[in-house]
């Protein structure tokens, strides 16, 4: 089953053409004035303020990593790459720069509407991906942190199963997640040693607070 696209309105966005002054440049104004876009042409580079445009044209002939305020790859924005020349290295270098969509130069009267509904979609499933990522890899170290949080109580002499329960009235004692327990048990080795006095139901040294 195909996702339907909503077309996202673009009347009013602010659109950066980091571009040496040229006729392509007063062409993708035009496009992007008919489309109710405000165009600002900036060279030779991109100051703070660019953190606040909605949209980067970028000409991939000319421009180089420190032309930009953000590392390669990480900008805010949906980027459009303005290319002339088809060598591999300089689009191997836009692709780095994270380009959303491209249009080929010289730039005429069309092509600049899709390019920019392109590297809008482009960059918010981006956006998704990098934010499930994120959240997959927090899962992972949660996980990892809870295996050695058995692993030390399974150094005292208790089963898996026996080491994940006392891990689970652990957090319970101290009224928190099974993750939060973990973290602090990884984080106090000296809690597990087999010489500490503990409680028999729980686990927990005497007098450590609950």
């Amino acid at each position: 089953m195909s996702r339907r696209f909503a077309t996202p309105e673009l009347g009013g966005a602010t659109a950066l053409v980091l571009h040496r002054p040229h006729a392509s440049v007063q062409a993708l104004s035009r496009q992007l004035a008919a489309i109710g876009l405000r165009a600002v042409a900036v060279w030779p580079e991109l100051g703070p303020e660019a953190l606040a445009a909605d949209f980067v044209f970028f000409d991939a002939d000319q421009c180089h990593d420190a032309m930009f305020p953000w590392p390669p790859g990480e900008a805010p924005m949906p980027m459009i790459a303005l290319i002339g020349s088809e060598a591999p290295g300089r689009i191997e270098w836009a692709l780095g720069q994270g380009a959303d969509a491209h249009l080929l130069k010289p730039i005429g009267a069309a092509g600049g509407y899709s390019a920019l509904l392109i590297a809008r979609q482009g960059f918010e499933a981006r956006c998704q991906a990098s934010g499930e990522i994120a959240t997959l890899k927090a899962r992972l170290a949660e996980r990892q942190t809870i295996v050695r949080a058995v692993l030390m109580l399974m150094a005292r002499g208790r089963s898996e199963d026996e080491a994940y329960a006392q891990l689970r009235a652990l957090a319970m004692a101290w009224r928190e997640t099974i993750e939060q327990a973990a973290r602090r048990i990884a984080a106090d080795p000296g809690g597990t040693d087999e010489t500490a006095d503990t409680d028999e139901t729980t686990g927990l040294r005497k007098g450590h607070d609950v």
